[in-house]
């Protein structure tokens, strides 16, 4: 019973339209006639109640029949079974699930649109609506597999799937139109018994796992049961669907995360049978979230975690959003999750997966105050309601305020509002007051000036007042020399005269009258010699944020980032110019880590990058790719000025400068191939040769990334590889070659990597170190690759290959490379013919590169510079790699020189002598990318170190480069 061009139609008309086509086509004519006034409420407030009547009109005397359950748990298990019990396929479980969905959602959204029921009620039907769907459809697919397979069987005898329900699924909290976040987990390894065809535990708990997201996840005609989100498991998307206790006890034990415990508070067993299995369960996930003893690190996680709200409130600019905006619903569950983590290990009354219920021990406790906890309580609930009826209106996930008329109305009605003015000025005291409370979490002192201090009173009169220039450098005299006094006070009035083109509204003009006075404070205070040029960096920055007071407000009131800013500025042009271009680094610096020792291991590096991006990426939906690329971009500027700002403070040594740069983008590339990955692969399939978990696929890395030298700004040195073969195809109904498919992946990567956003490029790439160059294939095949190196690459081509190494995709793939790239530098070569090609190669990049200036030294050209360090070890590992194997292990320069000395080709001394230039070379040259220059100053100690590289060049070279 399809309605037509219901586009042109507005909200009045679409009701009427729907009540003709239903009294035609139903069964129940009278009883539907006296429920009139209620049926045309209900579908002016729910559209979507509209649609599923269209769709099934024997279905409306049902729900003008609905009474809310009083034990829903157990109502909405009998009635999911009833729907399920007459499946006897996946997809009659799938349209079992489905409709069972669609008519009980309708009967909830009835009752609640005339407000015929409380918000907790509802919140409670929804949720254990979504418990007896996963399930009933968890022990039909459960018993299915049983069948074929036979039972996993542990020490406790069968053994079930646990799911754990996360967020407010967990705490019978959940939205009207949500997605389900799920972790799967079962306890023991072995294999099933009594099936025809045994499997490893392993395997049968996967697909288990895969079916029932299938199941509950796939959009088919008769819709969608919930979106599945697997991202909170263990390991995030890298890890496996479903792991067993002893994997699970592991990962929390070694590397579980404070927001992991975060999340972890409200996490449920939705399949909960109370047997020793799951109390083992219970015992691993209890201790992990709940500390008996509070440790100041979970302080710090919490304060990092209310910044990172207060962050995202700035990026996403989320004013009309009831959840994530400020005084959302967020702020409220993170009010009582913050409680729950600090005391909840020594009162179990707050280890509830409930809200509502935490609260109440909270008030029980005497940890908050009664008053607080009820007007929580009671602005909890309101926003809830006004969620479910945003949501309810089209069965669309959104806590977004609506723009459109009749969604309004339709909102102000439910609400119980004469107008919609009315209804937002109560939300906004609503929202401020939960924001007032969570501000009130776990303060923060903040400076302040004595009334008594005469420079702060003369920054004051600087901004504030109109001076002449002699009057300017008299209030400085005692603290700035008259030429400095001048100049600050030319900055300012040519800054205030650029601001007068801004639209700031009476708070931004408000917050930047207290915020320059304070600028010129702290520049004064702590940096009296370079006053002018320091205040010229940092008022572009404010120029870059005016638009933006929310920025401005974070300046204001966090002296500390206030302070870390100006420090910056001052070292350095590259990072003030950074966050001129992207503002959200200064969020970066309400945590200066960097000021701290930094942690130079390398594998831990990277852990804690893939670990935070996962984080990062958790509150971006996986098909939108436009916000994914968003997130990295910020990803990558925040951890880069992070290891900057380390660089410039000098906690963080330059020898490890680069391996940090370097996992980074190992790490975001990583990402990137993977989704690109899922993008490629949705449209045509994978390709047909490929076994489980194996991609095809390889990602090699030359250059600075492949050699763990990465500076700031470095472009990415690339090549793609494969395995298919030539006659392989992909499984997607949309069939192409399989090399057609890793030539399309290679362009999305490229695509995703290379494109400016608002956020700029992510990495700039270069693919020209591929076999034939510009004219080469994207993506070459392995065997291609090797035949290339062994018949037509040129000796430039090998001096590269040293620095080549894999660094993501599939594992025997990279292993394989690894052997050929042994293989092709372990060729036996003729040494003066190498010294050679060596020295003509490098005449030839000299003559093309080098820019000669006066009294300048371009660091990577000149003679004696890093560029000449990197070809003669280059030179050494191809001139004795064929009998010194060993010599090709590594990538990076200082471990090659290492092992040439270890095995003769060079002594020690000489070994040395190149480490500690390179270094030194090196360590200049990245202060000259944060100094936004090319060319460093001409000094003795340069001079001596150039000398003493050039001794050793020409001891290789004297006879050629002459």
């Amino acid at each position: 019973m399809p309605i037509d061009n219901t586009n042109s139609m507005n909200q009045t008309q679409l009701v009427e339209k729907y009540w003709e086509t239903l009294i035609t086509h139903t069964p129940n004519k009278n009883r539907i006639l006296a429920n009139e006034a209620d049926i045309k409420r209900v579908f002016s407030r729910s559209p979507f109640v509209a649609d599923v009547c269209a769709k099934h009109p024997e279905w409306l005397v049902e729900l003008l029949d609905f009474a809310a359950p009083s034990m829903p748990q157990s109502y909405y298990h009998q009635k999911v079974s009833k729907y399920v019990s007459q499946a006897k396929t996946e997809d009659e479980l799938a349209k079992a699930l489905r409709r069972c969905r669609q008519f009980h959602m309708a009967a909830i959204t009835f009752s609640d649109v005339l407000n015929r029921q409380s918000i907790d009620a509802s919140l409670l039907q929804v949720s254990s609506l979504a418990n007896a769907l996963i399930q009933q459809g968890y022990t039909w697919l459960y018993s299915s597999l049983c069948s074929k397979h036979g039972t996993p069987v542990g020490s406790h005898g069968p053994m079930p799937m646990y799911i754990l329900g996360m967020g407010k699924l967990g705490g019978h909290e959940l939205n009207f139109s949500s997605d389900i976040d799920l972790i799967f987990t079962y306890p023991e390894k072995g294999e099933t018994q009594g099936g025809k065809k045994s499997l490893e535990h392993q395997q049968f708990f996967t697909r288990l796992a895969q079916k029932l997201i299938q199941a509950l996840n796939k959009v088919t005609v008769d819709g969608q049961v919930y979106r599945v989100d697997m991202r909170l498991r263990p390991f995030g998307e890298s890890g496996p669907l479903v792991l067993h206790f002893d994997a699970m006890e592991d990962y929390y034990q070694e590397q579980g995360r404070h927001w992991e415990r975060f999340a972890m508070v409200k996490a449920r067993v939705i399949n909960s049978d109370d047997s020793s299995y799951e109390a083992a369960l219970q015992a691993i996930l209890t201790p992990f979230t709940f500390r008996r003893y509070l440790d100041f690190t979970t302080l710090d996680a919490l304060r990092n975690m209310k910044k990172l709200i207060a962050t995202e409130i700035r990026r996403r600019k989320l004013n009309n959003n009831i959840k994530l905006g400020a005084g959302g619903i967020r702020e409220v569950e993170f009010f009582a999750q913050s409680f729950q983590l600090i005391h909840g290990g020594r009162e179990p009354s707050l280890q509830s997966k409930s809200l509502l219920t935490t609260l109440k021990a909270l008030e029980e406790n005497e940890i908050v105050e009664n008053e607080v906890v009820e007007a929580l309580k009671q602005d909890y609930l309101f926003l809830r309601k006004v969620e479910h009826t945003l949501q309810q209106y089209r069965d669309q996930q959104t806590q977004t305020l609506p723009e459109d008329e009749d969604q309004r109305q339709a909102l102000i009605e439910v609400m119980g509002f004469p107008n919609y003015a009315q209804f937002l000025t109560h939300l906004d005291a609503v929202m401020a007051r939960i924001h007032g409370h969570f501000n009130e979490l776990i303060e923060e002192s903040q400076d302040a000036h004595d009334p008594q201090d005469s420079l702060f009173s003369a920054c004051c009169d600087a901004w504030q007042l109109q001076m002449v220039e002699h009057e300017f450098c008299q209030t400085f005299a005692s603290y700035l020399p008259p030429e400095d006094a001048s100049r600050v006070q030319h900055l300012l009035l040519d800054f205030n005269q650029n601001q007068r083109r801004y639209l700031l509204g009476q708070r931004g003009e408000d917050t930047l009258n207290k915020l320059i006075p304070e600028i010129l404070y702290v520049l004064i205070t702590h940096n009296a010699q370079g006053v002018p040029y320091i205040l010229k960096r940092v008022l572009g920055v404010i120029s870059a944020i005016t638009g933006r007071t929310t920025y401005l407000d974070l300046l204001l009131e966090n002296p500390d980032v206030l302070k870390q800013l100006v420090r910056l500025c001052e070292r350095s042009e590259w990072v003030a110019n950074e966050i001129k271009r992207f503002p959200l680094l200064l969020d970066e610096l309400l945590t200066p880590l960097y000021l701290e020792q930094q942690d130079t291991d390398i594998v831990a590096s990277k852990n804690d990058y893939i670990s935070e991006l996962r984080q990062s990426l958790l509150r971006v939906e996986p098909d939108d790719v436009e916000a994914m690329m968003d997130t990295w971009r910020q990803f990558k500027l925040c951890q880069q000025l992070r290891i900057a700002a380390s660089d410039i403070s000098g906690s963080l040594p330059i020898a490890n400068v680069s391996d940090k740069l370097t996992v980074l983008a190992e790490v975001v590339l990583e990402q990137v191939v993977h989704a690109a990955w899922h993008q490629i692969s949705e449209r045509f399939g994978v390709p047909n040769h490929l076994t489980a978990d194996n991609s095809g696929f390889a990602v090699v890395a030359y250059g600075k990334l492949g050699g763990y030298e990465l500076g700031y700004g470095s472009d990415l040195d690339l090549v793609f590889l494969h395995n298919a073969p030539r006659e392989a195809t992909t499984t997607g109904a949309k069939s192409i070659e399989a090399q057609q498919f890793y030539i399309k992946l290679a362009q999305r990567i490229m695509h995703l990597l290379n494109t400016k956003t608002l956020f700029g490029q992510l990495y700039e790439t270069d693919l020209r170190l591929r076999p034939s160059g510009n004219a080469g294939l994207l993506c070459c095949h392995l065997d291609g690759f090797k035949r290339y190196q062994q018949e037509e690459a040129w000796t430039w081509e090998h001096q590269a290959l040293v620095r080549a190494r894999g660094v993501c995709g599939d594992k025997t793939l990279l292993t394989q490379f690894a052997d050929v790239r042994a293989e092709i530098l372990g060729q036996p070569r003729d040494k003066a013919a190498l010294r050679d090609d060596v020295c003509k190669m490098r005449t030839k990049m000299r003559q093309h590169l080098l820019n000669e200036k006066a009294q300048k030294v371009d660091l990577k050209q000149c003679v004696g510079g890093i560029t000449d360090i990197e070809f003669m070890t280059q030179y050494w590992v191809l001139a004795n790699a064929s009998t010194i194997p060993s010599i090709t292990r590594y990538t990076d320069n200082l471990r090659i020189l290492n092992e040439a000395a270890q095995h003769g080709v060079i002594d020690d001394k000489q070994a040395k002598m190149l480490q500690d230039a390179y270094l030194a070379l090196r360590e200049q040259y990245h202060h000259l990318t944060l100094a936004d220059t090319k060319y460093a100053d001409q000094t003795d100690q340069l001079a001596k170190l150039r000398e003493q590289v050039t001794g050793y060049w020409t001891g290789i070279f004297s006879e050629i480069c002459k």
